[in-house]
């Protein structure tokens, strides 16, 4: 399965590397989008936490279809 997350903000290349699974989509002055495949419940939870702890508010994140 793949997801799509959107966070509020520009992200510099240090916190995009921090996501190494994920690819940027787009970026621009209202935020970053990036989308890549996540394996389970533990891995989307995971991600999430990663989001959390560079201090990255998630403001959209959905299933993509396959």
């Amino acid at each position: 399965m793949r997801y799509e997350f959107t966070v509020a903000v520009r992200l510099p290349e240090a916190a995009i590397a921090a996501f190494p699974e994920l690819q940027v989509a787009r970026a621009s002055g209202k935020g970053t989008t990036l989308y890549g495949p996540v394996t389970d419940r533990a891995h989307l939870d995971g991600l999430l936490a990663r989001f959390g702890d560079l201090g990255l508010e998630v403001v959209d994140m959905h299933r993509l279809p396959d």
